[in-house]
């Protein structure tokens, strides 16, 4: 049986974790870390990340300095959905027989970009041969206990919010896959949004005290807002015409005659934050300028998309790595 056939990553991820024993974790599989006690102040944080060439980059793209980046970006995301920062790192990588030193030195320069900015160190790993370059990274982070975010914590009532602009990722990469030089600023910005993603660990410290659920926009709007609502008991509405498409995104779909709502909602590594907060508690963070997209709802009433003529579509969709319409398979 093929993996799609039983409903791809996330239904192998289900199925793979069954009657697994998470003894003396405090959150185990299924949110963006792990969490484990550490002591009476604060939690420890556990995740890891792959990247595979030709699934989440392609040489003749990327420079390895962008591969160490955006590996590195993504393991911080996690962290930072969390409520919290990271202090470790530990990276394994697999080497075909064509990667040079010179690349390597790239490679790392990439990763320890991030470690420097973020204040955290590389303290191990692993290294061996392959078929296919493979870039693996575990982290562990803290987080004040009174800090923790959970995807389980989202209330009925809560406003669903976004920290930033969506789809940027995937019309970068339209413009890669369409092999589109860029000849505009918009362009050009659409590229490096894909090319070289940021998280927000810069406003994910100030988000987590006011804030129910949180997690990374990894795998796409409606995955992310599906994931809240699964792991809550919740269902959810989230109006079409209030998510944010940043101008380059817009630029990109104009030139291709596609739908950059399609690359918000079902597209991946923009790494920005999805969080629920109490309408009441959203003065408390307007200085972060949140966006407000949706509202979490009774699990009755499902999860869906509401368009501005009021057309009700169910949420559904985000990116998959079985899927044969996944990023780098188009």
């Amino acid at each position: 049986m093929k993996i799609k056939e039983i409903g791809g990553e996330f239904a192998l991820i289900e199925r793979l974790c069954r009657g697994i024993s998470q003894k003396n974790v405090v959150v185990g599989i299924g949110d963006d870390c792990a969490v484990l006690d550490f002591d009476e102040q604060y939690y420890l944080l556990v995740t890891t990340d792959m990247l595979v060439e030709k699934d989440h980059f392609r040489l003749e793209w990327y420079t390895p300095y962008q591969i160490g980046k955006k590996a590195m970006e993504a393991n911080v995301s996690d962290i930072a959905a969390m409520g919290g920062f990271p202090e470790t790192s530990f990276i394994a990588v697999s080497l075909t027989d064509n990667i040079e030193v010179e690349f390597m030195d790239e490679l790392y320069n990439g990763m320890k970009k991030v470690c420097d900015r973020f204040d955290f160190v590389i303290a191990g790993g692993d290294t061996t041969h392959g078929s296919v370059l493979t870039l693996a990274i575990t982290m562990i982070g803290k987080v004040e206990k009174e800090k923790l975010c959970l995807r389980s914590h989202a209330r009925v009532g809560d406003l669903i919010c976004v920290s930033g602009d969506l789809g940027k990722s995937w019309a970068g990469l339209e413009l890669l896959l369409n092999e589109i030089k860029p000849n505009n600023p918009l362009l050009k910005k659409a590229l490096l949004e894909h090319l070289e993603p940021t998280c927000r660990m810069d406003i994910a410290r100030d988000l987590a005290p006011h804030v129910n659920a949180m997690i990374d926009v990894s795998d796409g709007l409606a995955s992310e807002v599906n994931h809240i609502c699964e792991r809550s008991g919740t269902g959810a509405v989230v109006y079409k015409e209030r998510i944010p498409l940043s101008a380059s995104t817009k630029e990109v779909a104009k030139v291709l005659g596609k739908d950059p709502y399609h690359w918000a909602l079902n597209g991946g590594e923009d790494f920005e934050l999805l969080f629920t907060v109490p309408e009441k508690g959203l003065d408390k963070i307007k200085h972060l300028s949140p966006v407000v997209v949706g509202k979490i709802k009774e699990k009755e009433e499902g999860t869906y998309l509401l368009d501005e003529k009021g057309k009700k579509m169910r949420l559904k969709g985000g990116y998959d790595h079985f899927e044969a319409t996944s990023f780098y398979s188009n």
